[in-house]
């Protein structure tokens, strides 16, 4: 069990200590303080009220951690002199006042395992408000969220994805914070079991639009993609006062504030690191959204991570509801879901560690990328992509593991002529309308199915095929032998 001791308590250092008195083991509280020691002691705490620069004011046995916390550094000096004596084993811990000098800096350096040095603290707090890059681009988004005039829709992708929700009532709340009101909005449906369980059991405010409905707003804000109309309900000509993205751009970005960072996993990193500098509690539903965005969109800080996410990670552990967390990850598989991946499994192309999957008709959007997810565990399988077919439109989702091709940059060059497409090396997806590619004089399922087929698989492994023979000749040239035997199609 933990023994803490506390000599002095300062003003300055007394939420320190209030936060100290929660922690399980031991606590010694030594002050001068009458008030002090009647509140400690009523909290349970041992208490002593004599100065804390005494000798006699430390306690007999070992202790594990001291704090010497008084307003004044000569005491604090005194004080964790003489504990460095008695305690030579425990960590020595010293407050230092805004007003102390270098001389005492240096004396009390010798002696602490860690200074708490609050000018310090404020200087950096200060500079990374003011004179940072994240501030700078803080304050702009700050200044363009004051001059929305009306609400604010904050629009995801369509069929979003937990780290658009998040982000989306993330960026919403800041703009709550500057008085603009903001509503998280999307087109479409939330359909995946995962998605849905993180809305229902967050109770998260999401706001589904219909066609025309954005007229009724003063300004546009888009999160986890960067264009209007592609991949949303948005006209493509909407005006977009705001963007905050981490996929790159497969086109130009025009907005009023871009924050385009795609060395970062996910955007609820981005919304987190805006919360975190302007000291905006996310609360517990939105804490828990945005980790689970970030697991989401890195693969459990497996794919495409960088510091900036573990940071986020980090600061939003201690605020997230860890038993829901636990359920929205572990949701029931729905028949549809099934349907689709039995398809998936049945109608599936393998060439080489390539498998390509027309599902046909679908109703659930997000079965798709819950087959792929699936199919990419078949032994052999490095790329997955299943497609299917609803409302007029072809939506494709693929996963990849353990290879060299990069999907999301694959699917664009297959699919961009004829749709939109994009994502990461290892998820992505794209949409193409049915009516191009629906030419066939018979008009029935099959034969719609026959030519979707055709088409995209075609164009996928086309596509895939040429990249491996450029691999290839580099391969050649490096001594390197290719992983994907396109030879064997």
């Amino acid at each position: 069990m933990q023994r803490r001791l506390v000599l002095g308590c300062g003003s300055a250092a007394r939420a320190a200590i209030d936060r100290i008195a929660e922690w399980p083991g031991e606590l010694t509280v030594v002050s001068q303080r009458g008030e002090v020691v009647e509140e400690m002691a009523d909290n349970g705490a041992d208490t002593d009220r004599r100065a804390p620069d005494e000798a006699s004011a430390l306690p007999d046995g070992e202790m594990d951690v001291v704090f010497a916390a008084s307003d004044n550094v000569e005491t604090n000096a005194k004080a964790a002199e003489q504990a460095r004596d008695q305690y030579p084993d425990a960590c020595l811990v010293v407050y230092l006042p805004i007003d102390t000098d270098a001389e005492m800096r240096e004396r009390l350096d010798r002696v602490a395992d860690r200074l708490v040095d609050v000018e310090g603290v404020l200087v950096d707090r200060v500079s990374e408000l003011t004179v940072s890059p994240g501030a700078e681009r803080l304050h702009r988004l700050f200044d363009e969220l004051r001059g929305i005039d009306g609400r604010l829709a904050v629009v995801m992708h369509d069929n979003p994805d937990p780290d658009a929700i998040a982000s989306a009532l993330a960026l919403a709340r800041i703009a709550g914070v500057v008085g603009t009101p903001a509503d998280a909005c999307y087109f479409g449906e939330i359909s995946h079991q995962e998605n849905q369980a993180l809305v229902n059991l967050l109770e998260l405010d999401v706001v589904e639009l219909a066609d025309g409905v954005i007229d009724d707003y003063g300004g546009v804000a888009l999160v986890d993609h960067s264009r209007p109309g592609v991949n949303d309900g948005l006209p493509p000509d909407t005006e977009v006062d705001i963007v905050v993205d981490h996929h790159p751009p497969r086109g130009p970005v025009d907005a009023d504030f871009v924050d385009l960072r795609h060395d970062i996993g996910a955007t609820s990193t981005l919304l987190a690191d805006y919360l975190r500098r302007i000291g905006l509690d996310p609360g517990q539903s939105l804490a828990t959204a945005l980790l689970f965005g970030i697991r989401v969109d890195t693969d459990d800080f497996a794919r495409e991570v960088s510091v900036a996410d573990f940071e986020a990670a980090a600061w939003l552990l201690p605020r997230v509801d860890l038993s829901v967390l636990d359920r929205v990850e572990s949701p029931s598989m729905t028949a549809e879901v099934l349907e689709t991946l039995s398809r998936a499994i049945s109608d599936r192309d393998v060439r080489g560690d390539v498998l390509l999957s027309n599902v046909g008709a679908i109703r659930d959007r997000d079965a798709l990328a819950q087959a792929a997810d699936h199919l990419l565990n078949m032994d052999g399988i490095h790329i997955a992509v299943v497609y299917g077919f609803r409302d007029g439109t072809v939506y494709v989702s693929g996963r990849a593991r353990g290879t060299d091709v990069d999907l999301g940059e694959t699917l664009r060059d297959a699919l961009d002529a004829i749709g939109s497409a994009g994502g990461h090396a290892d998820m992505a997806g794209a949409q193409i309308s049915l009516g191009i590619l629906s030419e066939a004089d018979d008009n029935s399922e099959e034969a719609v199915e026959a030519v979707v087929t055709d088409v995209i698989s075609g164009r996928v492994f086309e596509t895939l095929e040429d990249a491996t023979t450029l691999m290839d000749v580099d391969d050649t040239q490096t001594g390197w032998a290719s992983e994907f035997p396109f030879e064997e199609w």
